[in-house]
């Protein structure tokens, strides 16, 4: 079902739809004390908003602020452990969309134990839904409307401090793995965080994080190539897109237009989408030019 909550829905600032996956439920007269962030994005609002009090767990991309990482890890958001979310008694699940696996979802309805999903999206209004959808919930929706024009207005100055004379094409790549190119396509966070930065997305013609083919990486023009900053299996080092047998024939890897940025710092599209503009937009005026 859709919610509504009272308060929120009250604010002039923006009307907040929340979906329980319980099916029919009542809203709490008391807010939640004991609660599970789920989603990197949900547990950095928590924290802006002054409410990190009630957080008895987190999931693994719960990254941020470094003081989420003391909190116990139930696992991350779509291989949540449901024996770890419930160890630790909570009275609700805060999540962003996507959360799981079902089975887990499904041991914690049977437990009577509330999941909340915070609708996602990736822009500006849909970060200020996020931050009033988690204060209504928490029950300080006056908290919220203040995090949530303090939010937008840094994104505003962010965005005016753009150089728009020059728009380089920004492949985002998601995993070099096995040498098989993982790209963020249209309708993506990478997509909107590369807009907003003032790029454009070279890779076209698809939508979401798939495999690119060798020929729309050579002819995708590429003047940057985007990652994340991580290690592992997935990261890829400027020696290693230069060996790649089409992405070392981009003009970016060929000039080393190569941009580390966290993950969840840019991809989060949360309460630090103004920090992630200015660095991503710095760092294309820097490596494009």
């Amino acid at each position: 079902m859709i919610w509504c909550g009272p308060r929120a829905a009250a604010s002039a600032v923006v009307a907040v739809a929340l979906s329980f996956s319980l099916g029919s439920m009542s809203v709490a007269e008391e807010a939640p004390q004991r609660v599970v962030a789920v989603g990197g994005a949900v547990t950095e609002i928590v924290y802006a908003l002054g409410e990190e009090g009630r957080l008895v767990a987190r999931d693994t991309t719960s990254n941020h602020p470094p003081a989420a990482l003391d909190l116990p890890d139930v696992g991350y958001i779509r291989a949540l452990s449901a024996e770890g979310v419930l160890s630790v008694n909570p009275d609700m699940i805060l999540s962003e969309t996507g959360a799981g696996p079902i089975e887990t979802i499904e041991l914690l309805r049977e437990a009577a134990v509330p999941v909340v999903e915070v609708n996602g999206g990736f822009s500006r209004d849909a970060i200020g839904d996020k931050v009033m959808s988690v204060a209504a919930v928490l029950g300080v929706p006056e908290k919220g409307a203040a995090l949530a024009a303090k939010v937008d207005a840094e994104i505003a100055a962010a965005m005016t401090r753009i150089d728009a004379t020059h728009r380089p094409k920004v492949l985002f790549v998601l995993s070099t793995a096995g040498g098989r190119v993982m790209a963020g396509g249209q309708n993506t966070s990478a997509d909107a965080i590369i807009a907003l930065a003032g790029g454009q997305n070279a890779a076209i013609g698809f939508e979401g994080f798939k495999p690119i083919t060798d020929e729309a990486i050579v002819t995708s023009g590429a003047e940057v190539i985007l990652m994340m900053d991580r290690e592992g299996d997935h990261d890829a080092s400027l020696a290693d897109l230069k060996a790649h047998p089409s992405l070392g024939q981009t003009p970016a890897v060929q000039k080393g237009a190569l941009v580390r940025i966290d993950g969840m710092l840019l991809l989060g599209f949360s309460v630090r989408t103004g920090q992630a503009i200015s660095d991503l937009a710095a760092a294309l005026a820097k490596v494009a030019s």
